[in-house]
């Protein structure tokens, strides 16, 4: 599991994206160009929660989020998405 310095803030979480699929499942190799972004992935910080809301996840749980959730950052040559726990649809 990652380890970063990263806080979100209120009901934010970071999420490590799950790698895109590059066979299909009778092996045909699929370009970069043609995969799709995932839409599942791996918490790996959560803020504090909101005064009356606290967050239902926590880190280290694999969630199922949107396919145009969260804004993708990157930090130390990582690529992470921060979204609000809103914007999670279930955890697996």
């Amino acid at each position: 599991m990652s380890n970063v310095n990263i806080q979100p803030l209120a009901d934010r979480v970071l999420v490590e994206a799950a790698a895109a699929e590059t066979t299909t499942a009778s092996g045909i190799i699929i370009p970069d160009t043609a995969t799709e972004k995932p839409s599942q992935g791996k918490i790996v910080a959560v803020g504090p929660g909101k005064k009356d809301e606290p967050l239902t996840v926590k880190v280290g749980d694999t969630v199922l989020y949107g396919k145009y959730a969260g804004t993708e950052i990157t930090f130390e040559g990582k690529t992470y998405l921060i979204m609000r726990e809103a914007d999670i649809f279930a955890i697996i």
